[in-house]
């Protein structure tokens, strides 16, 4: 409690200061999200609020941020086509996929895997922090123009077919379901469709209309609809939201210029009565609890987005731990990993609860409550406290904000959120993959495909290829480094220093293998051909492990593989100098001493060179 206040009037000052910077940003990801304006205000004060109290980053500010909403809204357009668009059916199991991804998030806290999350490769971040600017900037064209695909009835009516099949499919699976589906009788089926309306089927051409808009390809597929059916009042609200944001920064930095564009533009247009479109009403009073997440709970609804729960969890883990990093250095402190993803999960499942988006560290709200006086975790949740003022003060207000505002400072996020430097490397990064008759950077290319694979596909699964992709990658080059540095030669052509006076009638004889470095599957099919390299002349072979620490499972089998051809040649062979952890390996599948007896293993190549000249006819 005393620490919380050591700094009262900093962290005061910093909280509110924050609160009112994530205002705008939560309400227009709340719009972007497709829950609306609501969900985003809810996300923001009960992240903020619980991940400052539980987390373990001082200064951090969570809330709704453009990564975790551009993976959100995938997952809310997915179970909403799947409940028929119906939005209100479709919440339940919505919020569920956001509670169980904050309750991975609290198990990778728990299980201490915070600490691993650095080791994600920076084009794969690169990539999918410009997706999403990328994703962003094209999904708001639409509300910039002042299009709406649903109700732009002469687009919507080339679903009417598509819709009455949905329909009275629908009813047959009722039927099948209320087991009076016969093929004998389909009076109940016809009686049943003849209780469709009109209505009915619009509302479900809307939906599909509303499905096939979606997203950057939906929104490329009607943009030359959207183009002719420009509503300029919503163009020059978006365009004087984004010249306000961009322009009032280079006045002063004080005052959050999206909070100042807001405020005048949606003054503006409420003033002078200006036919524009709201966004839709923010309910007045305290959030209420979805009680139906837990009465309306099915394993079944959910399972197929629980690797998508994940995938958000991790997501969240990485925005957020990225944020902490910016924090240390501003404060010259050190955040505890672990601690920040439980506060994440806690805030993120309690957000859920109450009909929240799911969010994480914020980078720019977090640098406002330092640059503010904040220092402790009060300053967090006082941030959550005055978005929950504003929410009971001022929500009749807020519905009056222009959905195009909103718009225009999503635009800026988007722009804003690209790793611009990432893309200036493109040109000087090395070029060190061949493709054809094409040399590419595999930096570049891991980056390119996260990318396209982001705004094109799926954001999930393009950073789990982008990953795999780079893992495989660098493993290639560790095994081109090790596979460079150990060779087969015979001892003519390299000779270590202790083996300079090596007897010449012996050369012919015994032929030497070096290793150095692990033995691993990215270096196994060079060890491999050993066995072929060897001249019929040789009796020996001696292979020197002293500098081979580790040796994988690909790297046991190439080993036993090589050395069951080399017994069947007749040739003897002696390990020199072999290291815990690979003779660990090797014994515990017999190769010592079902192949290598253990008067064959030497300690150094001195004892080694004693058995030689015993042993070995050098005539």
């Amino acid at each position: 409690m005393k620490n919380f206040l050591s700094n009262i009037k900093g962290d005061a000052f910093g909280g509110i200061t924050a609160g009112i910077v994530a205002l705008p940003l939560a309400l227009a990801f709340g719009v972007s999200s497709g829950l609306g304006p609501s969900a985003g205000l809810y996300g923001a004060i009960f992240l903020s609020f619980f991940a400052a109290l539980f987390g373990g980053t001082n200064t951090q500010i969570s809330g709704p941020t453009a990564p975790m909403t551009a993976v959100s809204m995938v997952i809310i357009a997915g179970i909403i086509a799947a409940n028929d668009g119906d939005v209100n059916k479709a919440l339940p199991a919505i919020l569920t996929v956001f509670l169980l991804s904050g309750l991975f998030q609290i198990g990778l806290g728990v299980l201490g895997l915070g600490k691993y999350i650095k080791y994600i490769p920076y084009p794969v971040v690169s990539g999918f922090m410009t997706a999403i600017g990328v994703i962003i900037l094209i999904t708001q064209i639409l509300p910039t123009l002042g299009y709406y695909p649903k109700e732009d009835l002469e687009y919507v009516n080339q679903f009417k077919a598509n819709a009455e099949e949905i329909i009275l499919e629908n009813i047959l699976k009722e039927e099948a379901g209320e087991g009076i589906l016969v093929l004998e009788n389909f009076k109940e089926t016809v009686s049943r469709a003849e209780h469709i309306t009109q209505d009915d089927i619009l509302k479900e051409s809307k939906t599909l209309a509303a499905n096939e808009a979606s997203g950057v390809l939906g929104t490329i597929k009607v943009l030359p609809r959207a183009l002719k059916n420009i509503n300029w009042i919503e163009v020059i609200l978006a365009i004087s939201t984004i010249i306000i944001i961009y322009g009032f920064k280079r006045i002063t930095t004080a005052i959050p210029s999206a909070l100042v564009a807001l405020v005048v533009v949606s003054g503006v247009a409420f003033g002078f009565g200006l036919d524009y479109r709201p966004i839709e009403e923010i309910p007045s009073g305290l959030p209420v609890p979805n009680i139906e997440i837990i009465t309306g709970f099915s394993l079944q609804s959910i399972t197929p987005y629980i690797f998508t729960a994940l995938s958000l969890s991790l997501l969240g883990a990485i925005d957020s731990l990225l944020t902490s990093v910016v924090a240390d250095n501003m404060t010259k402190t050190k955040h505890k990993p672990n601690k920040e993803l439980i506060g994440q999960g806690i805030g993120n499942s309690i957000g859920a609860f109450f009909g929240g988006i799911p969010g994480a560290g914020a980078t720019i709200r977090t640098v406002v409550n330092i640059n503010a006086g904040g220092k402790t975790k009060l300053s967090g949740m006082i941030a959550g406290i005055m978005l929950l003022f504003i929410l009971l003060a001022l929500g009749p207000v807020a519905s009056k904000i222009p959905a195009a505002v909103l718009a225009g400072i999503l635009i800026t996020v988007g722009i804003g959120v690209m790793d611009y430097k990432g893309l200036k490397a493109i040109p000087s990064l090395p070029r060190d993959l061949k493709v054809g008759p094409f040399t590419l950077s595999s930096e570049v290319l891991v980056m390119l495909i996260v990318l396209l694979l982001s705004t094109f596909w799926n954001l999930v699964y393009a950073v789990g290829i982008g990953l795999v992709i780079a893992s495989l990658m660098f493993m290639k080059k560790i095994g081109d480094l090790t596979a460079e540095r150990s060779d087969v030669k015979p001892l003519k052509e390299e000779a270590w220093e202790d083996e300079i006076n090596f007897p010449d009638r012996l050369k012919s004889k015994v032929f030497i293998k070096h290793i150095k470095g692990p033995l691993f599957f990215g270096s196994t099919s060079d060890f491999q051909q050993l066995a072929k390299q060897i001249p019929k002349t040789a009796s020996t072979v001696i292979i020197r492990m002293g500098r081979m620490q580790y040796m994988d499972q690909s790297g046991l089998y190439a080993m036993e593989d090589v050395l069951v051809d080399l017994k069947k040649e007749g040739i003897s062979v002696l390990l020199v100098g072999i290291l815990r952890q690979p003779k660990y390996m090797m014994e515990r599948i017999d190769i010592i001493p079902d192949l290598i007896p253990r008067e064959h293993l030497f300690g150094n190549f001195k004892s080694c060179m004693t058995w030689i000249k015993t042993n070995v006819n050098g005539n």
